[in-house]
């Protein structure tokens, strides 16, 4: 016979090579085709977003539409890309924050760490130190490849574009200063080189800001096209609107520099921040400053050892955090801090950031350290989206409620991955002004960056919803344990109603066939005797008439073992044809019936239901005398209930009721945790009838249930339904 090829059973040896194959040719490709996956790449700071990278040191966040790091940390580096990309360029616009020190791009990195020079790849930068363009390799240590100085030198707070392209073992980079229109390029070949890596942006004792971060696939000709033009002329180079001035090396200002500043006064005399609350409102004029930046946005905030204030409508160069500037502003006096209005700011010198000053939530609310680059410890009790761009933290420490504000970019993913009740340690800017505190918190932490955010303790195993998942998992196991003894259950029942059906065979081909053996030869016997050997004739007839009554006992015993009827047809025509077969020759009529919605019930409750109607029914045949006999299959919704009742003689309730036909039955009602009751009438008949439980049908609205009735079975003997009728007749 032919079979369809859907219906065709696959053997296990050839699913699995196919799956192999699968997952070999899927392997192949994808080592094919993985250095072209996120190829070309572009920056979305324009979109005020950043989550794809990854920072290893350093302070960095979107802002103005670049990527920022205020740190002047030595080797502060931020990641992205895959570490599958082969041959690629990269370029990006870049400026340095600070004098003595460098800012560039990273090509073919891995194995990155936090520190110096503790990553694989290549490093292509501007150093103002020498005034140079740097290419080289790092392999958890630096190697200068070549130096190259820029015409006009490297200035800090000015844009340059910077390019870099890995083809193979060659590496080349390309520096070009907008403002003038000079270029300058540099190469380097490695024999065993790092052939693939992710990009990154890094800095050294200078803070730096990108913009403009593309990487694109490269081949050998593009590598030769870019050498070929690395000089670019005036002419062709490409416009950077907007540059701000340039800082040299010198400390003076420059002329354009000296414009901004206004009237600034050299010889004008810095007070301390904190005497800025003792200025009479009703003498207005400008007052100098000296300070450390700690915030640049959204707002400009100095900071002195007396303590900080903030800064409003700065006419100000670009500055970072650390940069040590003189301010000039009309001050206006607050409660617990002050603020410099239409301040012109001038750049000092660039420094190392200042530590924060470690303080408690509640010293925080006394307003005693507004304005202060602080640092605190507090519980998450909830996140949320903040007005513009920003993401606020609701925090709790002890008695002491505070918020924390941040920006998006590369603080989407801490924002997704921080969790309810962890401790955070969080560095900022302690504010208690109403425009951010709304009054309904005492004081508001504005961050700088994610970077100001650790985790010290994630939150305790014991929250709301890891218990809930403990409690579905627990379930879920006792679940998975009932089915598992369901089925070890329905095994065991199996082969024990085998093994009786086994033995009904070999009785049935051993002693059933003996006694009809010695029936047969004891007949025999009496056959050839003569006639007049009366008292022998009489004890054969008697020896034949007890091996014939043995033969029927033994015949019915063997139809109580295991019929094989009541697995091919039900239990209740099983039932209808054991009862037959007693009555059979009878005047007794046999009616059966059922009702409910029928279902299937386990091997062990259609077992002992047939064997407690097949005794019910016996005994009504034996001591009833009866004229019918009815037999009702009922199912409910959680139940089946077998009823045996007849019409003949009764009994009375001083009866024997401990017969061992009543003892069976009670005992193989007990195994099923069901209810016999049996009801008798002198002269009305009794009834017969026992309660088995079902187990309900596994549904999404029937798991309830099912939990429930596997309780209920596990109850005592003692919990069970109470036998309210508790009469029986002989056994």
């Amino acid at each position: 016979m032919k079979v369809g090829i859907f219906k065709r059973r696959w053997p296990l040896p050839a699913i699995v090579t196919c799956l192999i194959s699968l997952l070999a040719g899927l392997v192949f490709f994808t080592g094919v085709r993985t250095y072209l996956v996120g190829l070309p790449y572009k920056d979305s700071f324009a979109a005020g977003a950043g989550d794809e990278w990854k920072a290893l040191g350093g302070t960095w966040e979107v802002v103005d539409e670049a990527m920022r790091n205020d740190s002047d940390e030595r080797g502060a580096k931020l990641i992205t890309g895959s570490n599958r990309w082969r041959d690629y360029s990269l370029e990006a616009d870049i400026m340095l924050l600070g004098r003595d020190g460098d800012a560039g791009l990273i090509a073919r990195s891995s194995d990155e760490e936090q520190g110096v020079d503790s990553y694989s790849g290549y490093y292509a930068g501007l150093r103002n130190h020498d005034n140079t363009l740097v290419l080289g390799r790092a392999d958890h240590g630096w190697i200068e490849a070549r130096t190259e100085p820029l015409p006009g030198g490297v200035h800090p707070f000015h844009w340059y574009h910077l390019k870099v392209i890995v083809v193979g073992c060659d590496i080349a980079a390309s520096a070009v200063d907008p403002t003038v229109g000079t270029s300058i390029s540099v190469t380097m070949n490695e024999k065993d080189c790092a052939r693939t890596g992710r990009i990154g942006l890094r800095s050294y004792s200078s803070g730096g800001v990108w913009r403009n971060v593309r990487a694109l696939p490269a081949t050998r000709a593009d590598l030769q096209s870019f050498q070929a033009q690395a000089r670019i002329s005036p002419s062709d180079r490409p416009s950077f609107p907007n540059n701000p001035p340039l800082l040299h090396s010198d400390d003076s200002p420059t002329e354009t520099e000296s414009q901004t500043s206004g009237n600034y006064l050299s010889a004008s005399i810095a007070q301390p921040i904190a005497s800025l609350r003792l200025v009479s409102g009703t003498k207005p004029g400008n007052v100098t400053v000296r300070g450390v930046v700690v915030l640049t946005s959204p707002i400009l905030y100095v900071q002195d050892s007396t303590g900080g204030a903030a800064i409003l409508q700065p006419h100000a160069p670009p500055l970072k955090v650390g940069d040590e500037i003189e301010v000039t502003g009309r001050p206006e006096p607050h409660d617990f801090s002050s603020i410099l209005r239409d301040a012109q700011v001038r750049l000092l010198w660039t420094r190392t950031p200042i530590p924060p000053l470690s303080v408690t939530a509640s010293q925080a609310a006394t307003g005693a350290f507004d304005a202060t680059f602080v640092e605190l410890e507090g519980y998450l009790e909830s996140k949320k989206d903040g007005p513009g761009s920003t993401m606020v933290l609701d925090l709790q420490k002890g008695e002491q409620s505070f918020q924390a504000v941040m920006n998006r970019g590369r603080g989407d993913i801490l924002f997704r991955k921080l969790k309810q009740n962890s401790l955070l340690r969080l560095r900022g800017i302690c504010v208690v002004n109403s425009e951010y505190t709304h009054n309904l918190s005492p004081f508001v932490l504005l961050l700088r960056s994610a970077d100001d955010v650790d985790v010290l303790v994630g939150p305790p195993w014991w929250s709301a919803g890891h218990l809930t998942a403990i409690g579905a998992g627990l379930l879920i196991l006792a679940l998975v344990a009932q089915v598992l003894y369901s089925r070890a259950e329905h095994w065991r029942l199996r082969a024990v109603l085998e093994e009786r059906e086994r033995l009904a065979h070999e009785m049935h081909d051993t002693i059933a066939q003996s006694f009809a053996g010695i029936g047969f030869q004891l007949q025999a016997i009496r056959n050839d005797l003569q006639d007049t050997n009366v008292t022998t004739h009489r004890q054969l007839d008697l020896a034949c008439d007890l091996v014939r009554h043995s033969h029927e006992e033994a015949r019915r015993s063997i139809a109580t073992l295991r019929p094989e009827s009541l697995d091919s047809i039900g239990l209740l025509p099983a039932l209808d044809c054991c009862a037959r077969k007693m009555v059979d020759g009878g005047s007794v009529q046999v009616v059966i019936s059922s009702g409910g919605n029928p279902r299937p019930m386990p091997v062990r409750t259609t077992d002992a239901l047939f064997k407690i109607g097949q005794e019910a029914i016996a005994n009504v045949v034996r001591h009833a005398s009866p004229t019918s006999l009815n037999i009702l299959l009922r199912y409910e919704k959680s139940e089946v209930h077998l009823v045996v009742e007849d019409n003949g003689v009764g009994f009375t309730a001083g009866g024997d009721l401990v017969g061992f036909g009543l003892q069976g039955m009670r005992k193989r009602a007990d195994s099923i945790s069901a209810v016999l009751q049996i009801v008798s009438t002198p002269a009305h008949g009794t009834r017969v009838e026992v309660a088995a439980p079902l187990p309900p049908q596994l549904t999404l609205k029937g798991w309830p249930g099912y939990i429930s009735q596997y309780l209920k079975e596990r109850r005592s003997n003692a919990q069970k339904w109470e036998r309210t009728h508790p009469y029986s007749y002989r056994g």
